[in-house]
């Protein structure tokens, strides 16, 4: 998976009343967890999200899960927002020390 219009795409037929997936969630391993989790969810009966999103800085995963699996929905839930607010935060601080190099990179002397 390599962008999210290719994510929101193949998973459409799953989207229900929502955006899909937010285009800040695009880093490569985000798109590669959440194409790897969706393979095995829309073998679900019934299965539907709205979207993927983060609020104040956290994922939100939002979905019937909890409605079509009462009994283990809501922990599917929570485990897949903590594997992605893991990833944004590797995801953040990769940029932040990236643009750090480059500012370095600018204020270093040039031998």
């Amino acid at each position: 998976m390599k962008t999210i219009e290719e994510f929101n795409e193949k998973y459409l037929p799953y989207i229900e009343g929502g955006q899909g997936l937010i285009s800040y969630m695009g880093a490569p391993s985000i798109l590669n967890y959440l194409d790897e989790v969706f393979t095995d969810l829309v073998q679900i009966p019934g299965f539907k999200y709205s979207n993927i999103i983060t609020r104040g800085g956290t994922a939100r995963f939002i979905n019937n899960l909890a409605e079509i699996l009462p009994c283990v929905g809501r922990t599917m839930d929570h485990e897949i927002e903590e594997r992605l607010n893991f990833l944004l935060t590797i995801e953040r601080e990769i940029t932040k020390r990236s643009e750090y190099a480059k500012t370095m990179d600018k204020e270093s002397p040039i031998s």
